[in-house]
């Protein structure tokens, strides 16, 4: 038997064994977004690619299809879609996927979802997905869904030992530090850092301005510092993430 955790690699006789043995089922949603001159466009899709495939393999589970777009980019978070590449949709798309996604799953037998964003702007977007996907399945369903965001699982002691002179916050990580050791840690061929401009960090006023972006986004598109950044501190980040994942699975899907 094809022993991949990845559920479009598998059959369909494949997949209906794992889901009829409760294996739970991990959809990664992504983003299509400029990282800055020393990264690929599609961080946002790899990192949550590769912590739930840790995760299915030491959980049993499944990993769905990436969503390689994501909600729009804006530039205090992602730079904002002035720089090219980057392919957004809006939240109310972005939610009906998420949605359909989830009430096929449903309709297929799967009871445990769970659903690990890798991009900021997805937040509040895979929020409205689910609960879309409630009002359509029922939220009397014997349905599990659990929701994150790969970010929040590096520890305290993890963030100090990387940011020993504080951390800027996670807004501002945008293709600096935390995803660019996690990129050297699994995917190192889409990784220049010869070609990093450490124009950073970004300074931004505590509003939002429309329709033309704020001139404090750093040309380079990294809000941030990249300086630091090893696949060594990727794998610490990984761990924590990786880690507690399992943890939550196997808590909540006794």
């Amino acid at each position: 038997m094809n022993d991949s955790v990845f559920l479009a690699e598998l059959s369909w006789p494949e997949v209906e064994q794992k889901i009829s043995g409760g294996a739970a089922v991990f959809l990664p949603l992504g983003a299509t977004e400029q990282h800055g001159h020393h990264m690929a466009l599609n961080v946002d899709v790899i990192i949550p690619t590769a912590i739930c495939e840790r995760v299915a393999r030491a959980t049993g589970g499944l990993v769905a299809p990436t969503i390689p777009y994501g909600n729009r980019s804006q530039p205090r978070s992602g730079g904002g879609p002035a720089f090219p590449g980057t392919l957004n949709l809006s939240a109310h798309t972005f939610s009906l996927v998420v949605r359909d996604v989830i009430v096929e799953l449903y309709r297929q037998k799967v009871r445990r979802i769970v659903v690990l964003n890798g991009h900021y702007e997805n937040i509040w977007p895979s929020v409205e997905g689910i609960e879309l996907a409630l009002d359509a399945i029922g939220r009397d369903a014997d349905l599990t869904i659990l929701r994150m965001d790969h970010w929040e699982f590096a520890r305290p002691e993890t963030i100090e030992r990387i940011f020993p002179e504080g951390y800027p916050g996670i807004e501002l990580e945008h293709a600096s530090v935390l995803e660019t050791s996690i990129m050297l840690a699994v995917r190192p061929d889409l990784v220049d850092l010869s070609r990093a401009l450490h124009d950073g960090p970004a300074k931004f006023r505590p509003y939002d301005r429309f329709p033309r972006p704020p001139a404090e986004v750093p040309p380079s598109g990294v809000l941030s510092m990249t300086e630091g950044s090893s696949a060594e501190k990727g794998e610490w980040l990984l761990a924590d993430s990786v880690g507690r994942l399992v943890e939550i699975v196997n808590e909540e899907f006794k």
